[in-house]
C-alpha cells in the first residue's frame, strides 16, 4: 500500500501533506529527532529516532519501498529512496527523479564548497503561497501516477 514518509524536522509543507493524506486516505509516517505535534488523523504516525543528525534519514531509507512517496528537501535522503524504487517529492514541489539526482547531489556539493568558501551565505527564502500551491499540485499528481502504476483504488 503507497505510504507517505515526511522527513519532518525542517518540512515547512506538512500541513499540505496531511490534506493530501486525509484526501486519499493514506497513511503517512512523520519521522523527526523529536516530538512534534501531528494531527489527530488516522493514519498518521510520529516516528521520533534518536542519533545523529541523520538519524531520520537512516529510518526512512532502512523502510521505505517501492511505490511509497517520500517528501524530503535532503537530496542524498531522497537518491537512497529513489534507489530502493519510491518516488520523492522536494518541499518546494520539485519531483527528484532518476534522470535529474546525478545533477540534484553535484549542485548541492558545489553550493555547499562555495558555503565553506563565504561565497554564498543564508539558506533559501521561505515558502510562499505560490510554492505551496506547486508542492500540493505536485503531490496530488504524484500519488494518482503511483496508485495508477500500483493498480490502487481509483482517484
Amino acid at each position: 500500500m503507497l505510504h507517505l514518509y515526511i522527513d519532518a524536522d525542517a518540512c515547512p509543507v506538512k500541513q499540505e501533506i496531511y490534506r493530501v493524506a486525509e484526501r486519499y486516505g493514506l497513511p503517512v509516517t512523520v519521522v523527526a529527532n523529536s516530538r512534534m505535534g501531528i494531527p489527530d488523523q488516522a493514519g498518521v504516525s510520529l516516528q521520533v529516532v534518536a542519533g545523529d543528525l541523520d538519524a531520520a534519514d537512516d529510518w526512512i531509507a532502512e523502510h521505505v519501498e517501492a511505490h511509497d512517496i517520500v517528501i524530503t528537501a535532503d537530496i542524498p535522503l531522497a537518491s537512497r529512496c529513489l534507489a530502493k524504487g519510491a518516488h520523492v517529492l522536494g518541499t518546494t514541489g520539485k519531483p527528484f527523479t532518476d534522470d535529474n539526482i546525478g545533477d540534484a547531489l553535484a549542485t548541492r556539493e558545489l553550493l555547499a564548497d562555495l558555503r565553506i568558501t563565504g561565497e554564498i551565505t543564508g539558506g533559501p527564502p521561505p515558502l510562499t503561497k505560490k510554492d505551496r500551491s506547486t508542492f500540493l499540485h505536485q503531490l496530488d499528481e504524484m500519488v494518482q501516477k503511483v496508485r495508477r502504476k500500483v493498480g490502487g483504488p481509483p482517484v
